[in-house]
């Protein structure tokens, strides 16, 4: 069954979020390596009860936090999503050595995130 296996809170200013969060939650937060600014956040130990996230910019008219689902086969999922009423809210997009991601909004207009894992990813969606 898919699961919620992320989340991203949108910040304005990162440095900021970045002090609050390490202070308030110990989290470790450290920078990604990528084409966009995002900070990966550790919430806590490998095997604990929990998942990690990450900080990203702030973007108009998307909410302060998207929760991701895992799923099997993006593709169908997307499709799904559609088929019952809910609508792409982006691209999809690859992430090197990570795997396949879309962002789509549910029918009552929510944003969240859709993650297909595979490490051989490479290249476009």
């Amino acid at each position: 069954m898919p699961r919620v296996v992320h989340f991203e809170f949108a910040v304005e200013d990162a440095e900021r979020a970045i002090a609050f969060y390490q202070k308030v939650f110990g989290w470790q937060i450290m920078k990604w390596e990528g084409p966009v600014d995002y900070w990966l956040i550790g919430t806590g130990e490998e095997g604990e009860p929990g998942i990690d996230g990450a900080l990203m910019r702030r973007q108009e008219d998307w909410p302060s936090i998207i929760n991701t689902v895992d799923v099997k086969d993006l593709d169908a999922s997307l499709q799904a999503v559609q088929d019952q009423g809910g609508a792409l809210a982006g691209p999809k997009t690859t992430i090197p050595g990570v795997g396949y991601m879309a962002y789509v909004k549910d029918t009552e207009g929510n944003i969240f995130g859709m993650m297909q894992s595979d490490p051989a990813a490479t290249g476009e969606a």
